[in-house]
């Protein structure tokens, strides 16, 4: 599996979005992929919008729960890419290695890395910033750069390793924004007024990936996949 075609779509979709509204569907895996982008990019522009302090103050509440909302659609994608790779993959040896991130937040990661790259760059060519931040910039996109390389090495490592590697499915398991689970809404009688929100990938239990899939022909056994 070639991941950089993976970081190639991320940087031409940040280009592109800079241009056209965003948008995605479908479920296949590169469909995940460009969900979980889109959320990445729109968190982006909002994050910076409620550093402004000539706005009103409802635009920045405003601000505050789109990135809410987009955050945990984030989430549910980096759930979906671990449950379109989990197939793909050939079950890996009992004694392989296990890897600490999975492969949809690795994914996540390197998305994260595409609006940021596209921004620094930006930020070297700006004909009204100083000599001193444009050079500060172009030392950070360096740094952003071969972060985006050592982790695009990383992830093919992890998908193409000898004998595979164990990774944990990503779970959220987010409390905050279910009315039923954070105190500060079930204490005034929220999870009575609104039904709480379900992630698409419901099941929360954690399990490794030799688990899931042995004996089951490459189709992981958990009903959250």
């Amino acid at each position: 599996m070639d991941t950089r075609q993976f970081t190639a779509t991320l940087q031409r979709l940040t280009r592109l979005w800079h241009e056209q509204p965003p948008a995605a569907d479908g479920e296949s895996l590169p469909a995940k992929v460009v969900e979980n982008h889109r959320h990445n990019f729109l968190i982006w522009d909002e994050e910076d919008l409620t550093r402004r302090h000539d706005l009103p103050t409802e635009r920045i509440r405003e601000a505050k729960r789109t990135i809410d909302r987009h955050n945990q659609l984030r989430n549910d994608a980096i759930e979906a890419m671990d449950a379109a790779l989990l197939p793909l993959l050939p079950p890996p040896a009992a004694d392989a290695p296990v890897h600490s991130e999975s492969p949809g937040m690795m994914l996540d990661r390197l998305s994260i890395l595409a609006p940021r790259e596209y921004h620094l760059q930006e930020e070297t060519a700006r004909t009204d910033a100083g000599a001193d931040q444009r050079a500060a910039a172009v030392e950070k996109l360096g740094f952003v750069r071969e972060q985006r390389e050592w982790l695009n090495r990383f992830l093919e490592e992890l998908l193409t390793a000898t004998g595979g590697r164990r990774w944990f499915p990503f779970r959220a398991c987010k409390l905050y924004s279910n009315p039923e689970t954070n105190p500060q809404l079930y204490a005034i009688g929220s999870a009575a007024a609104r039904p709480a929100r379900r992630s698409t990938n419901s099941d929360s239990r954690t399990f490794l990936l030799h688990d899931a899939v042995a004996g089951t022909g490459g189709v992981p056994r958990s009903p959250g996949l």
